[in-house]
């Protein structure tokens, strides 16, 4: 490059590069900074001049580290360093591009691209040997950082991403040894994508707002982090969140954050495997389904103090769900369905004030419940389940109660379930089972069926002490005894002598029948609720 056709501002950069020394092109007015189209050409660097000192048109003076460093100048042209290798830092504060930069398949040392603003960043496949720091700049147009690496932190704290309908940033594969900080302000209008990504630090999108009502405002599935996830503090998303079988070492946090995407998916964490907590709690507001179905979470899923709502379907699934501890007691009634079919946990921890509508229970596994509360009270919770009659929850429920030692409440839970069962059997199973249900509670109450024989036998006595049966062999038959009368005819096996040598007329006759055919049905409800309870043993 000719040094004798360089402006007045770019022989000071040229000049300022040996030593790494700053540049500062900006004004003392504050407002006129801001009103870039109003800069004069003491403020103007061609992009070209920057490229020729990045690629080695300089070295270095001894003693000093070479560097690009420019304060408030308007970048025109093109700046243009594919699959360049670049030795040297680039730091510009306070710029303005008029093309957006390409940096695809460089090589780079460390680059700062502080308040500056971009109608674009395209650094696809990117090295950066040291920080990416973008921080409070403003990028229109996409920015691109999709299979790029950066071996220190990628500073996005206050960017102002645009490219609303598009792709505000693509960072597919994206590889950050350290952290990455996209909060402080940071503004997202378009789809975030950082599918694949790896960071090894934490991923921070504290007090950030994503925007892409129509889609996907995080697209973050499979994306690996080595420490904590925080979208909390203010965080905002209009759009899905997806974390579809993403990978978090330590813990993620959504205290307090506010997502819609009314009728569809507000946070799609399906497969998601935390090392240690989630917290969608203190304020925790989802317009929209809440999905963490199949997800693994070590330690506990916290949804204390949440708001959820999706009133036409559901607004929390926990399908497949394998936790520690569910800590679900929401600051008011969940609107919508809560699917915890077939999950697996420890604890479960509700509140019978906050309980849903709707239910799915179905092949729900927990060792315990806090609180357990009464059978009464659980059952009225189970019945909540929208597929209606299912046996394993009943089963579970009961269970659950006997491993506390409260065995009635769980003889009453499976009483409530051969009842419930019945509702959804034909008429002549119907009959069967009230009858059980009457005679012996369908073996959970056996007192019942004492009660009944005892009260029987009685009355058999009381009949016939006062009109003795007559005697069908003269010659040879033993004492008459009402009581053991009335019990030969009431036992289905067994003879004690008494009903083969006396035989009652007219109406005693038909009380006799009647006391053998109950007898008869007795014995085999009695001999069903034995049988019932020796295979709950």
């Amino acid at each position: 490059m000719n040094i004798e056709e360089l402006s007045p501002p770019e022989r000071r950069l040229w000049e300022a590069f040996p030593r790494g020394d700053s540049v500062d092109l900006s004004s003392t007015d504050p407002m006129l900074n801001e009103r870039p189209e109003h800069w004069g050409p003491e403020r103007l660097v061609r992009a070209e001049v920057l490229v020729a000192l990045l690629a080695g048109a300089q070295d270095s003076e001894p003693g000093h580290v070479a560097a690009v460093r420019l304060n408030g100048a308007r970048i025109v042209g093109k700046l243009n360093l594919g699959h360049a290798e670049v030795s040297v830092p680039l730091a510009l504060t306070g710029c303005v591009f008029d093309e957006a930069p390409h940096l695809y398949w460089t090589t780079m040392n460390s680059v700062h691209l502080m308040r500056c603003r971009l109608p674009g960043l395209i650094a696809s496949g990117t090295r950066v040997d040291g920080h990416l720091w973008l921080e409070g700049s403003r990028i229109t147009g996409g920015l691109w950082l999709d299979g790029a690496s950066v071996t220190g932190i990628l500073n996005m704290s206050g960017v102002h991403l645009s490219n609303p309908g598009g792709d505000a940033l693509l960072a597919d594969r994206l590889t950050v040894d350290a952290n990455v900080y996209c909060d402080q302000g940071f503004t997202a209008d378009g789809e975030v994508r950082l599918p694949g990504a790896r960071v090894g630090g934490q991923l921070i999108f504290r007090e950030a707002r994503l925007r892409n009502p129509s889609g996907t405002a995080l697209y973050a599935s499979r994306l690996e982090v080595a420490s904590n996830v925080f979208c909390d503090g203010g965080f905002k998303a209009e759009g899905e969140i997806r974390l579809r079988g993403a990978r978090v070492g330590g813990y993620l946090s959504f205290v307090g954050a506010k997502l819609s995407h009314p009728e569809k998916t507000a946070l799609n964490a399906d497969d998601l495997a935390v090392e240690t907590d989630v917290y969608c709690s203190d304020g925790f507001t989802a317009e929209g389904t809440v999905s963490f179905a199949g997800a693994r979470i070590t330690g506990q899923l916290n949804l204390r103090g949440a708001h959820l709502h999706n009133q036409s379907g559901t607004a929390l699934s926990l399908q497949r769900l394998q936790a520690e501890e569910v800590l679900l007691r929401p600051a008011e009634t969940v609107t919508g369905t809560v699917d915890l079919s077939f999950a697996r946990l420890n604890l479960l921890r509700d509140d019978k004030a906050t309980w849903p509508d709707r239910l799915q229970l179905d092949g729900l596994q927990y060792d315990t419940l806090e609180p357990p509360l009464t059978a009464r009270e659980r059952l009225a919770w189970l019945r909540r389940d929208t597929d209606g009659y299912q046996p394993q929850p009943y089963e579970r429920l009961a269970h659950t109660y006997r491993s506390l030692g409260l065995d009635a409440d769980g003889r009453s839970v499976l009483l409530a379930k051969a009842r419930d069962r019945r509702k959804t059997q034909g008429p002549s199973r119907k009959v069967v089972g009230l009858m059980q249900d009457v005679l012996v509670g369908y073996g959970y109450r056996p007192f019942r069926a004492a009660s009944w024989l005892i009260g029987l036998l009685a009355f058999g006595t009381i009949v016939f002490s006062l009109h003795k049966p007559g005697i069908l062999n003269e010659d040879d038959h033993p004492h008459f005894n009402a009581f053991f009368y009335t019990l030969d005819l009431l036992l289905p096996v067994g003879d004690l002598g008494q009903e083969r040598v006396f035989a009652p007329e007219g109406v005693y006759q038909w009380i006799a029948n009647l006391l053998v055919a109950a007898g008869f049905v007795l014995g085999l409800t009695v001999a069903a609720g034995a049988t019932r309870s020796l295979s709950r043993e």
